[in-house]
């Protein structure tokens, strides 16, 4: 059986002006990156601005477990699958992160012949969006410590800097560092930390601006630290913002490739959904939407992170409205969530299927709170048996939700036709009434133990003094109608990863809350959630190399 990445190298691109030429893209409103990368202009997105917008679907999916899922194979299958039936389509997808490419779970290309390409190039260094909001975030970094340097006219507290240092890459040893050792010209001496570039608040503020002058207002706002009298410093305060503008001018610019058939891929932004807001940016996003028919996309990790936040903070702060949503599961990962021990998933036991579908019932009635249509679909694999996929398939239809299998791991566009067409009958037959979990006049407190409740199914919140105590001063700086974006374990719907199936019994713990102003969205750190993650025992970058000119080992 091929790999993705051979299946990836094989693939026979078009150049990607022939790609843009679908969507009504003229040569002169792309810059080509290469052959088969490109980003938008400024011109092509002015150009477009006023048309009518296509239907929205977002693809998530159940808890992430050792068995796979499959989201993003999913999203890239269902644009194809648009694709062979004649229609007009595209994918909005997150640039991946270079931290789990070397770490454990690997790329964001999709899977099989259900990919975006050139994969090697998305998962590496791709256009250097993230390079630049990397460069972006330290600046600010280097700028605040040099104030504190020279005389710290902004009269900082040092114990109260709240700005992190970032880079792309999981380094569990950067979490909690000492800067400013040595000599006095090196700067002063005070803890430091930094995080995964995909947490950085540039990251979020970058895929939720709408254009340059927004992204600037929002740079301008964010809070690096408090003085001494607990008043906030902000990155205006340190005239940051036109050098970190500048830096990130192309970053802006969304990323035009296409699929293994094709497609067209806009992919631009990359947060994590367990630690940040999880969603491509919203620049690509409403720029799909006027080009194509349909836009598929995706939200990170299991529902209760991505499509919470997606749904919660984008949809509302960007005001975009969802026409579906495909909420993707596999009869392994539920037998999984059903106790079956990883080598025995391919063996059929509609005991535990039964146990463990209990995670996907969940997340369907979550989604259904926010009054969007929900169409289940299963990733086939080759071991799931006919009992198991007609167990699932009455399980969903009796909750009120369509259901269609996948199969474009294995045959690509043609693999997911069953589920495009089911999904454009539910557009055309429930149409969505979308609405947010929470109204904005709800308090910061409140607004986190409604998602707890709500959401994961928590019986309450217990929140540290430190929490509660940030809580009151968000509040007092007037940011309060804030939405919430929570950093929670993916693995579990609540704070604890060992938690498998739809735990109950169980409170979240807040052990941590910030404000990211900029954003606009406060953070609440749950349990023993880290914005900096370690690599694994045996990272993934040990069987990654450069054999006769080609990359290998990727996935």
């Amino acid at each position: 059986m091929k790999t993705d990445i051979q299946i990836a190298q094989e693939t026979v691109m078009e150049p990607i002006g022939k790609v843009a030429a679908r969507l009504g893209i003229t040569d002169d409103e792309l810059e080509l990156y290469g052959k088969y990368k490109a980003k938008f202009t400024d011109e092509l997105m002015d150009r477009v601005k006023e048309g009518p917008d296509g239907k929205l679907i977002l693809v998530t999916a159940i808890n992430p477990t050792p068995a796979g899922e499959g989201k993003t194979t999913v999203t890239v299958g269902l644009g194809e699958a648009f694709g062979k039936l004649g229609e007009k389509a595209v994918i909005a997808l997150r640039e991946p992160s270079l931290g789990p490419c070397f770490g454990i779970k690997g790329g964001a290309a999709g899977g099989g012949y259900a990919q975006v390409v050139p994969m090697e190039d998305l998962n590496l260094h791709f256009t250097g969006d993230f390079h630049a909001i990397t460069s972006a975030n330290n600046l600010l970094a280097a700028l605040l410590d040099n104030s504190i340097q020279q005389g710290n006219p902004l009269d900082i507290d040092t114990n109260q800097v709240v700005w992190k240092r970032c880079e792309d890459m999981n380094d569990r040893a950067l979490r909690n560092v000492v800067i400013g050792l040595g000599a006095k010209a090196d700067g002063v001496v005070r803890e430091d930390h930094f995080c995964i570039t995909v947490a950085s608040e540039v990251m979020a503020i970058l895929c939720l601006a709408e254009d340059m002058e927004d992204l600037k207002k929002r740079l301008a706002r964010i809070i690096v630290a408090y003085n001494h009298a607990g008043e906030p410093v902000t990155a205006e305060d340190l005239h940051a913002v036109g050098a970190m503008a500048a830096l990130l001018k192309d970053a802006i610019r969304p990323n035009l490739i296409q699929t293994i058939e094709h497609t067209p891929a806009i992919v631009h932004g990359g947060p994590f959904a367990n630690i940040a807001h999880g969603c491509n940016s919203v620049r690509a996003t409403k720029t799909a939407l006027k080009l194509a028919d349909y836009v598929v996309t995706e939200a990170g990790f299991g529902a209760d992170l991505g499509a919470e936040k997606f749904l919660d903070i984008k949809c509302r702060l960007a005001g975009l409205k969802p026409d579906a949503i495909v909420l993707v599961a596999t009869v392994r990962a539920l037998k999984y969530n059903g106790g079956v021990a990883r080598t025995d998933l391919g063996n059929e036991n509609l005991e535990a299927l039964e146990k463990g579908i209990v995670n996907l019932e969940k997340h369907i009635e979550n989604l259904q709170k926010y009054q969007v249509p929900i169409v289940v679909t299963l990733n086939r694999f080759v071991s799931d048996t006919e009992a198991e996929l007609a167990f699932v398939k009455k399980f969903c239809e009796d909750r009120g939700c369509s259901f269609a299998l996948a199969e474009v791991w294995e045959k690509g566009g043609e693999g997911g036709i069953e589920l495009a067409k089911k999904v454009i009958e539910t557009i055309e037959t429930k149409p969505s009434a979308y609405r947010p979990l929470y109204p904005d006049e709800l308090s910061i407190k409140e607004k986190i133990e409604t998602v707890a409740k709500e959401i994961y199914g928590a019986d309450g919140v217990d929140f540290s003094a430190a929490a509660l105590k940030a809580i009151q001063k968000i509040e007092a700086l007037g940011m309060r109608e804030f939405p919430v974006c929570m950093a929670k374990t993916q693995y579990s719907l609540s704070d604890d990863q060992t938690k498998l199936g739809r735990p109950t019994g169980f409170r979240v713990n807040i052990r941590e809350v910030y404000v990211s102003a900029g954003a606009g969205f406060v953070v609440a750190l749950a349990g023993a959630i880290m914005t900096m993650p370690g690599l694994p025992k045996t990272p993934a970058a040990n069987a990654i190399d450069v054999v006769d000119g080609k990359i290998v080992g990727l996935f």
